[in-house]
């Protein structure tokens, strides 16, 4: 059992990786935003914490992460309020997560980023372009600050029902990927602390997640 912090707890990968991480006898902190969020939180199993990306600083997000073993940042601006918004949820709201985790001595920080073919073959507005050179932006972050990171690069999100069955790797072909199944891959990862400072690409597939993972653990023979 460990004890997980999330942050984006309350968006579409956050509220199934809650439920899924509580299910499982893991206590999970969820930070929300909006006051109404945390009854659904709650019902999952989790520990609603209130508090605003756009409004904490490194030393009030360290106090709640106190206590923490692992944090998943999963939060994005999802496409709404335009450029600046994604510049301050998945760009400095990224930032201060790992400012705050080294304040709070927590060493594991799993991250969801998004697949470097995200656009291919689309018309791409100016705000997505801000918005991919912002998810590169924050895994150059995590990737230097020295903690126990993982980037996870889910493919194109889709709200089918998971089927527990992926593709997984540091480069891999492009693809959708179900929201269940990316976070029941980040439930995997919390559950294997073996698997450290690695990008993972990852797409729907014919593997069990657990068997997608193992060929990315030290030691594991192709």
């Amino acid at each position: 059992m460990s004890h997980v912090f999330v942050i984006g707890a309350a968006g579409q990968i956050g509220h199934h990786l809650v439920a899924q991480l509580a299910a499982r006898g893991h206590r999970v902190r969820a930070l929300h935003r909006q006051p109404g969020q945390a009854t659904a939180l709650a019902a999952t199993g989790a520990t609603p914490v209130s508090g605003d990306l756009e409004q904490l600083d490194a030393t009030g997000l360290a106090e709640a992460l106190r206590g923490s073993e692992v944090l998943v940042f999963t939060a994005g601006a999802g496409g709404k309020g335009g450029a600046e918004r994604t510049r301050a949820i998945d760009g400095r709201g990224l930032e201060l997560a790992v400012a705050a985790a080294r304040q709070a001595g927590v060493h594991r920080f799993l991250l969801v980023s998004a697949f470097p073919e995200a656009g291919r073959g689309k018309h791409l507005s100016d705000t997505f372009e801000v918005y991919m050179e912002v998810k590169k932006a924050a895994d150059v972050c995590l990737a230097q600050s020295g903690l126990d990171w993982v980037i996870l690069r889910p493919g194109t999100l889709v709200d089918t029902p998971g089927t527990g069955r992926v593709s997984a790797g540091p480069a891999i072909a492009y693809g959708q990927i179900p929201r269940e199944d990316v976070a029941t891959t980040l439930v995997a990862l919390v559950e294997r602390p073996q698997v450290r400072r690695v990008i993972i690409e990852l797409t729907a597939g014919p593997h069990a997640i657990a068997e997608a993972l193992a060929y990315l653990e030290p030691g594991a023979v192709g």
